[in-house]
C-alpha cells in the first residue's frame, strides 16, 4: 500500500538504526518513533514528513521505506 497524507505510520527501528540518516545526527533514537502513532503531513520524492502529536517533538522527515503504516 502506498503512503499518502493522512495515514497513521511509525519507524521501522531495523531500517532506521543503521542509515545515513541517523548517523547524522544523535544515535540515541527516541522510544516514540517507533511505539507511538505519527502522521504523514507531506510527502516530497522518497521522503515524508511525521508529525508525532502525543508527545511535543518537532515533526521529522523519514525516507518512505523507513516508515510503515501504524495498525
Amino acid at each position: 500500500m502506498a503512503l499518502k497524507k493522512g495515514n497513521m505510520v511509525r519507524a521501522i527501528r531495523e531500517k532506521l538504526e543503521n542509515s545515513l540518516e541517523a548517523q547524522a545526527s544523535d544515535s540515541r533514537l527516541p522510544s516514540y518513533l517507533f511505539d507511538s502513532k505519527g502522521e504523514v503531513i507531506d510527502i516530497k520524492d522518497d521522503y515524508a514528513l511525521i508529525k508525532f502529536g502525543k508527545v511535543p517533538t518537532p515533526n521529522i522527515w523519514l525516507r518512505l521505506d523507513q516508515i510503515e503504516e501504524f495498525i
